[in-house]
């Protein structure tokens, strides 16, 4: 059992990983008392061998294995690749290029809408994955040989996986559908939270724009701060006592703390809280933050024809052997039912072309959905 913990080590590791065709990769993590994930293990694998690299190590630096995944001739390969992707974006200042995300082909491949890795494992390589470590305090050292070889099973069994789900999208010509999906994945600018825009992720109700001016700017106040500590937005400030400040509008320190659930973070800058209340107060009324929109849900559309919208998304999906959930949602269907030429997914690129399509054509008129022997069908009118 060998954890690498020695930049010169890594740099030899690295050297085949930049002659492999693919790696695979995972990373072990904690983000519960951080506002930056601390990164605590990185696992590759690859035809010739496995391992763990240990960047907590003082002697070891990350930069070789950064070059790899820049490296656009080796293709990197992740299970459910969001959350890795983000630490390494944050850590080297760029996404894994090439990409596959056996999550996502999986859902293409026909898995269903949310394929586990155990649950992929178990399909494709015929084993049962050994869950009893998932709940490790990665951070601590010494890891336990069980630790450890728990933490390689998340990549050695991903390159068979991987191999299933490559072949199977090749032989059903797949593969662009699943780069119009990576293309998204690795785009940048989907992991990049602008402080100006987070309080739109509030759950918050209001036909005031000054009350949303005050969430905006404590939004703000709140991501900074955190950014700063490093810790959880949570430990600064939740958002229902953010909200209960916005809508009361406090004037002292005092009246911060009777507050409920405001936590000693916030009480320790009421100052900066009450400035940040009073700014928002003086901004002239063009420059608030416009009401919250409602749910993309329409107030009025037809429920009939967004029924039978559902039946033939299902029937698609079937006959192409997808995952219904990443062709459309239900908000889509929604969507589709109640606007003549909606902005969703299923209106581009492949979903168009084995749902959309249709979608549009029974909304229409021209298709319609009949039993024959047992099981639905498209006809045309």
């Amino acid at each position: 059992m060998t954890l690498v913990t020695d930049t010169e080590v890594l740099q030899g590791i690295c050297t085949h990983l930049h002659q492999a065709e693919y790696i695979t990769v995972d990373t072990e993590f904690m983000r519960d008392k951080f506002y930056y994930p601390k990164l605590c293990l990185i696992q590759v694998a690859w035809e010739g061998g496995a391992y763990a690299i240990d960047p907590l190590a003082e002697n070891i630096s990350l930069a070789p294995l950064f070059e790899v995944f820049a490296n656009d001739k080796v293709i990197k390969v992740f299970h459910s690749a969001r959350q890795d992707i983000e630490i390494i974006l944050g850590l080297s200042g760029n996404v894994p290029y090439p990409l596959f995300d056996t999550q996502v082909a999986a859902m293409v491949c026909g898995f269903g809408d949310t394929a586990s890795y155990a649950t992929l494992v178990e399909q494709i390589v015929g084993d049962v994955v050994d869950k009893s470590s998932r709940f490790t305090d990665w951070s601590r050292r010494p890891l336990s040989e069980k630790q450890f070889l728990y933490s390689l099973s998340d990549v050695t069994y991903l390159r068979d996986v991987y191999k299933k789900l490559k072949a199977m999208l090749e032989e059903n010509d797949r593969i662009k559908w699943l780069d119009e999906e990576m293309e998204d994945l690795t785009n940048p600018i989907n992991y990049t939270i602008d402080p100006d825009e987070i309080w739109k992720r509030i759950k918050a109700r209001g036909n005031s724009r000054r009350f949303f001016a005050i969430v905006k700017e404590l939004a703000k106040w709140r991501e900074l701060t955190a950014r700063e500590l490093n810790r959880p937005r949570n430990f600064i400030l939740r958002d229902q006592p953010l909200l209960e400040i916005a809508a009361h509008v406090p004037k002292t320190a005092a009246e911060i703390k009777k507050i409920r659930e405001v936590g000693k973070v916030a009480i320790s800058q009421s100052k900066e809280i009450l400035a940040i209340i009073e700014a928002a107060n003086a901004l002239p009324e063009d420059q608030l933050p416009p009401l919250k929109k409602k749910s993309k849900k329409p107030e009025s559309y037809d429920k009939a024809m967004a029924e039978l919208l559902k039946v033939l998304l299902k029937m698609k999906c079937e006959e192409h052997n997808v995952a219904e959930r990443l062709v459309a949602d239900s908000s889509d269907i929604i969507l589709i039912a109640s606007s003549g030429s909606p902005e969703v997914p299923a209106m581009h690129g492949w979903r168009y072309e084995i749902f959309g399509k249709y979608a549009i054509a029974l909304k229409g008129g021209k298709i319609g959905l009949t039993v024959k022997n047992g099981k639905m069908q498209m006809v045309e009118l």
